[in-house]
């Protein structure tokens, strides 16, 4: 009897002695989507039944947006786990620095996605600076959203130094393996701060603002949520671990779980799965 996908990529790291992470495929973009915020709502109720509060940190992209989407979309079926959203920190894994009504905007895709339609409660969402908002350079937004996030750590988890509790961190990826604003052999790939600017990214808008290895691996879980084929090299490689100055993907991981949430075409340059 065959393995299933995932239960065979993860089989074959494993006896290559590489850490296996948590490997998902699902058949193609709109139902890995659906799968993703489904487990999502899962996770954040089990995160309030345990702490209380729960936290995310989001990602933008299409992929990315259309999970949040459906994320909205389960609040009104009475039969799924409950989230209590006035209890859900909301973060963000990178954004650009354009004003704050630009389309390109994480936040405005998220806000419109989910977080408008859920009433997520102003205080809880930790937008990065729009670069109309106060900051004459990105590295003052920087600064500040480092700020931010010592100061919800030293309120909510004092344990865990300049970093709050990140239940789930979601990250999308670029077909060279970018994560957040992390592109390979940039700065950001060597910067251990957990929050700086970035300058001059191969991708527009050059400008941004984006977490660190240091901040993403500080998440509980990482999520890494990939689809279409141009994507699938990259995946494979960073499933197995490329170094991050290489391929930015590969650096990261969760305290507790990684996992690889794909669609068949971004899966499909994995070993074989038949």
């Amino acid at each position: 009897m065959s393995l299933p996908p995932g239960e065979r990529v993860a089989a074959e790291l494993a006896a290559a002695g590489i850490p296996v992470p948590d490997i998902v495929i699902e058949p193609d973009a709109d139902r890995l989507a659906r799968a993703v915020a489904a487990a999502l709502v899962a996770r954040l109720a089990a995160a309030q039944t345990v702490h209380g509060s729960a936290s995310v940190v989001l990602t933008g992209g299409g992929i990315g947006t259309a999970m949040l989407e459906h994320v909205a979309a389960l609040v009104a079926e009475p039969e799924r786990e409950t989230v209590d959203w006035t209890a859900v920190d909301v973060w963000w894994g990178d954004e650009r620095f354009v004003p704050a009504d630009s389309d390109e905007r994480n936040e405005l895709g998220a806000r419109r996605a989910l977080l408008d339609k859920v009433g997520a409660p102003a205080e809880h969402v930790h937008a990065m600076p729009a670069s109309d908002a106060g900051f004459d350079t990105p590295e003052e937004a920087a600064a500040w959203y480092a700020e931010q996030l010592a100061l919800s750590a030293g309120e909510r988890a004092p344990d865990r130094g300049p970093l709050p509790r990140f239940d789930v961190l979601l990250l999308g990826m670029g077909p060279e393996g970018h994560v957040a604003s992390i592109f390979p052999g940039s700065p950001a790939a060597r910067d251990e701060r957990p929050v700086f600017a970035v300058h001059d990214c191969p991708k527009p808008p050059p400008t941004r603002v984006s977490l660190g290895f240091s901040a993403i691996n500080s998440a509980e879980e990482v999520w890494l949520l990939v689809s279409g084929e141009g994507k699938a090299e990259a995946v494979a490689r960073g499933v197995r671990g490329a170094p991050g100055e290489e391929l930015p993907a590969g650096a990261v991981h969760g305290r507790r779980a990684t996992r690889w949430l794909l669609d068949a075409a971004a899966a499909s340059k994995l070993p074989a799965r038949n």
